[in-house]
């Protein structure tokens, strides 16, 4: 394991204790997509399957179970221990119009026709997909939390990371997976307006903070 995939995988991590911790500590889910987290724990559900047929290390069973464990309990608490704050008005994104599409594409396109690898495959286009309700629950609000920028920012980190990860992979081992790189990239690219929003409006709070100092 190279130091992208290590990092990528801690910001993954990181981004997912910040939501829970958010909403534990707040006792509310306001802001956050219900949707978008049902789609993170049907990813999860359909990419770990494998933890029934396979070992490969310690590491990576582990992070797997965190994974599933954590997606499940975010749904949780937002269907069920905090359903008063959950904000359904505003989540209103159609996910059957990523789901069917993207249930589609892995039946044509995927490395072997087999239940376990057309799974892996749905779970790789899903979650490429998966944010969507998130950003355009947060387009209209037209606010977001800072603890949810953070989370948002952690996820697109963990995707940035992921790529140079796949980039030094096929440099040092001749590892080249088409599916998840170009799924990467799509997921990738739209968390970019998210990091522009993000960086510029962390320097002009920055910025208003030293003016408030003067």
């Amino acid at each position: 394991m190279n130091i992208f995939r290590l990092t990528g995988d801690l910001s993954h991590l990181a981004a997912i204790v910040i939501l829970l911790l958010k909403i534990w500590k707040t006792r509310s889910c306001a802001g956050i997509s219900g949707k978008s987290q049902l789609l993170f724990a049907l990813v999860f559900t359909t990419r770990y399957l494998d933890l029934f047929t396979s070992f490969i290390s310690l590491y990576n069973t582990s992070m797997k179970l965190i994974y599933i464990a954590c997606s499940y309990a975010t749904v949780y608490l937002i269907y069920m221990k905090f359903k008063a704050t959950y904000d359904g008005n505003h989540d209103t994104f159609r996910v059957e119009f990523l789901v069917v599409p993207v249930g589609g594409l892995s039946f044509l396109v995927n490395h072997d026709f087999s239940p376990l690898e057309i799974l892996w495959t749905f779970s790789i286009y899903l979650e490429s997909v998966a944010i969507l309700p998130q950003l355009f629950m947060i387009s209209k609000t037209g606010e977001a939390e800072t603890i949810t920028t953070h989370y948002l920012f952690f996820l697109g980190l963990y995707r940035a990371l992921y790529l140079v990860n796949w980039i030094w992979r096929f440099y040092f081992e001749g590892f080249f997976d088409l599916i998840a790189v170009v799924a990467g990239v799509v997921q990738t690219i739209l968390y970019c307006d998210f990091f522009y929003l993000y960086i510029t409006k962390g320097a002009s709070a920055k910025e208003s903070w030293l003016y408030s100092k003067e």
